[in-house]
């Protein structure tokens, strides 16, 4: 009966310890969370895309230095792109089709049909293309806002996680005391 009695103590106590040592992980992994550090997004606020050139599916030729506002990565074969893309397409649509670039990896014609509308769309191939290669994007989704000069301004997996990008200028709108 003693060995018993010890054998139950001890194992009390090595379940206490292995309490311990799981909450102390999960704390370190919630510091590194909220820091910033475990970002999944080789790019991040600050950093400038590579230089690319694409094609949208409308014929429009895309490039670093004629991209600013949103750009939308995502893939055929990703359930949460496809639970993402109703939440997009309504975003996009208060953006303004010229500022909302989505990229569309693998063969998925009814993702690229709901965001034509919305949205300038490159089909690609399953990994990206050149663009996902200039931002040196390996998952998806993936939303980037970018700025002039292709400087990424913020990044998320959902469109809860993107600031709202100030209103940018018509090309067509007459420029104050121009005239």
């Amino acid at each position: 009966m003693p060995y018993l009695v010890a054998a139950v103590v001890l194992l009390g106590v090595l379940c206490l310890l292995n309490l311990l040592l799981t909450l102390g992980v999960l704390r370190r992994l919630r510091e590194q969370a909220g820091s910033g550090h475990a970002s999944l997004f080789a790019l991040g606020p600050g950093s400038t895309i590579g230089d690319f050139t694409a094609l949208t599916t409308d014929d429009e030729p895309v490039s670093r230095d004629t991209l600013m506002g949103v750009v939308a990565f995502f893939s055929a074969a990703c359930d949460s792109c496809h639970e993402l893309l109703p939440r997009f397409v309504e975003h996009a649509r208060g953006q303004g089709r010229e500022n909302v670039l989505a990229i569309v990896g693998g063969d998925d014609p009814e993702t690229v049909r709901a965001l034509t509308p919305v949205a300038r769309v490159v089909q690609a191939e399953f990994d990206g293309g050149p663009v996902a290669r200039a931002f040196q994007n390996t998952l998806t989704p993936a939303l980037y806002l970018v700025g002039e000069g292709g400087l990424v301004a913020a990044t998320g997996h959902r469109v809860e996680d993107m600031p709202q990008p100030p209103p940018r200028r018509s090309s067509r709108e007459p420029v104050a005391g121009k005239g």
